[in-house]
Formats: structure tokens, sequence, C-alpha cells
């Protein structure tokens, strides 16, 4: 009996030991230290190659905005450019404006002399944006692009201009609209095909 006594003895204690949450844990501890690795240091690339790829984007980069650079020229060089505006066109546009400034004197006198210089200009080749009153009239006096009434119409309408723009004469607005009659007119009178004196050709103008 004793050794089967004995046999009885080491299988309860047996069971006793794997019944036991202490050694349970404790054996699973050891279990999971015994199968940690150590962890591996990152991986280095190396620096050349790096420089390689960062090259070779931003040359593909350059390479996409200069192919959509190209094909945008393209499209706006196919794209036909607009016509000019004619300049009496302009002229009636800027002098259309000046009405809305009837209330203030000087600066409706600058819009409309302003407007009658550049118009002549473009119209004509003269120089008269650049040139005072008097320069620019005596020029004018010796060319045949405007009629002898023209011209007088032309001198009376920048002499009075002058007047508010420089001597701070203050007319009324029946004064300031026969401003832009005269102004007008002249715009009306030498436009394309509206007799000789508004002729297309400029070739007549002065050197």
């Amino acid at each position: 009996m004793a050794p089967l006594w004995d046999v009885f003895s080491r299988l309860a204690r047996s069971a006793a030991a794997t019944d036991d949450p202490a050694k349970m844990t404790t054996n699973s501890t050891v279990q999971a230290v015994n199968d940690i690795r150590d962890i591996k240091p990152p991986m280095e690339l190396p620096v050349g190659r790096v420089w390689l790829w960062v090259a070779l984007g931003a040359a593909a980069a350059g390479i996409i905005l200069y192919w959509l650079w190209k094909r945008r020229r393209k499209v706006t060089q196919a794209r036909p450019a607009a016509p000019p505006v004619p300049a009496h066109l302009r002229a009636r546009e800027k002098l259309d404006q000046a009405l809305a400034m009837l209330s203030q004197p000087k600066p409706f006198c600058v819009l409309v002399s302003d407007t009658v210089r550049f118009y002549l200009e473009d119209r004509f080749e003269l120089r008269a944006p650049e040139r005072t009153t008097e320069e620019f009239l005596r020029e004018l006096s010796g060319s045949a692009l405007l009629s002898p009434e023209q011209k007088a119409s032309l001198a009376n309408f920048l002499a009075g201009c002058d007047l508010v723009k420089f001597a701070k004469y203050e007319p009324g607005e029946a004064e300031l609209r026969a401003f832009h009659h005269s102004a007008l007119r002249l715009v009306e009178e030498t436009s394309p095909g509206a007799g000789p004196a508004g002729s297309d050709s400029k070739t007549s103008a002065p050197n």
C-alpha cells in the first residue's frame, strides 16, 4: 500500500501546483521574457540614394510644369486676338462717362479735353496730349487734317477747358454741356467715313 499512497501524494502535489495562480503567473512571465527578442535598430538609407530620389522627383515636377506651360501657351496663341476698339468709339464712350460729372466743372473739363486730345492723337497721329494748347493749335494750323471751322471750334473748346482747369473758372451746367457738344461734334465729324476731314488715311499727319 505504501507505494500506491506515494503515487497518489505526488499526483495531488502536482495538481495543487498547477491550480496555483501565482505559480502560473510566474511561469507565464518567465515564458514571455524568454520569448522577447532584441529590437532591431531602424535601417538607415544611404544619403546618396535619398538625394537621388529627391533629384528625380524635382526633375519630374519640372517636366510636368514645362509641359503644362507649353500647352497653355499654345492655347493662348491659337486664340485670335480681339480687334482694337476704334478711336472714335473709345472717345464717345469717354464723353458719355463725362456727363455724370457735370456737377464737378474741373474734373469734367479735364476728362473731355483729355478725351479729345487722345482721340486726335490716335486718329491722326497728332502729339496732342504731350503739348500745351498753344503748341498743339500752332501745329494743327498748318495741316489739312481739320477744316477751318473745326480748327476754330477746337481752339475755343480747348481755351474754355483751360480756363476751368487752370484759372479756377467755374462755368454753369449749360456752358459745360456746350463744351461736351463741341467735343462730341468734333469726334463725329472726324470719324472714319464722315467726310474729307474724317478720311481713313493718316499719311497727311505732320511729322
